[in-house]
């Protein structure tokens, strides 16, 4: 047994799990602390966790363990996979879906590092392009974090009807910031129920975050759409 544990960790396996460790590394502080702080979305940093992982060993073992005769068909087609993959669930916002591309780009470039030869120079060398890689994808997300802006939205069923018009804009902005205590940035006006004397509108404000009720009542596009038309 510890013949067997020896031969895979000083074997071609440890730098595998070397790289692994690297990668893991790498995209923990991606999501811990350059996307979680300003979303604080759990569901999609558990998602993110666990997708990192499952890429890098599902390429690595799709590739075989025969490193030289790797080819970048396997890598394409998985991405083919994922592009014609969706959630069944709510849509994925376009930030997060950017963070789950570059996760996986990540994973995919740790899992497949050409390993040429079994020199330590070698793997070092390889090791060198892998780190000068994930230091250039961190530095350009935090650049990007860093100069977003973070908006929150609120979907809102509003009664003052007569409010809604263009030359009275100054004066629905003034009411709805009374109302919900915010500073208001943008308001679209949607639906129309003349029936009820209600307007469906959708309110931009300034906010570090959404709170966990915006969280659980955000709208899809198609609904925001259909709200426009009814």
């Amino acid at each position: 047994m510890m013949e067997l544990l020896t031969n895979i960790l000083t074997g071609e396996f440890s730098n595998i799990l070397l790289r692994f460790v690297l990668c893991s590394a790498v995209i923990f502080f991606l999501i811990d602390r350059l996307y979680y702080p300003k979303s604080k979305r759990r569901d999609f940093y558990f998602t993110f966790m666990l997708i990192s992982v499952a890429i890098f060993f599902l390429v690595y073992f799709m590739m075989g363990m025969d490193r030289g005769k790797a080819t970048m068909g396997v890598g394409l087609g998985l991405f083919g996979i994922f592009s014609i993959m969706r959630y069944r669930t709510d849509a994925m916002p376009v930030r997060e879906m950017t963070y789950l591309f570059i996760i996986v780009c990540l994973s995919v470039v740790h899992a497949m590092a050409d390993e040429s030869g079994k020199d330590a120079q070698v793997v070092l060398l390889d090791m060198g392009k892998l780190v000068v890689i994930d230091a250039i994808v961190l530095l350009f997300t935090f650049i990007c974090e860093k100069r977003l802006k973070m908006q929150s939205t609120k979907l809102i069923q509003y009664d003052r009807i007569e409010l809604i018009k263009p030359d009275r804009r100054e004066e629905l902005k003034a009411d709805l910031e009374e109302r919900l205590g915010i500073d208001i940035i943008r308001i679209e006006v949607g639906g129309v129920d003349f029936l009820r004397d209600t307007a469906v509108l959708r309110v931009t404000y300034k906010g570090s975050r959404q709170n966990d009720v915006d969280k659980q009542f955000q709208v899809r596009k198609s609904q925001w759409r259909d709200a426009f038309l009814f």
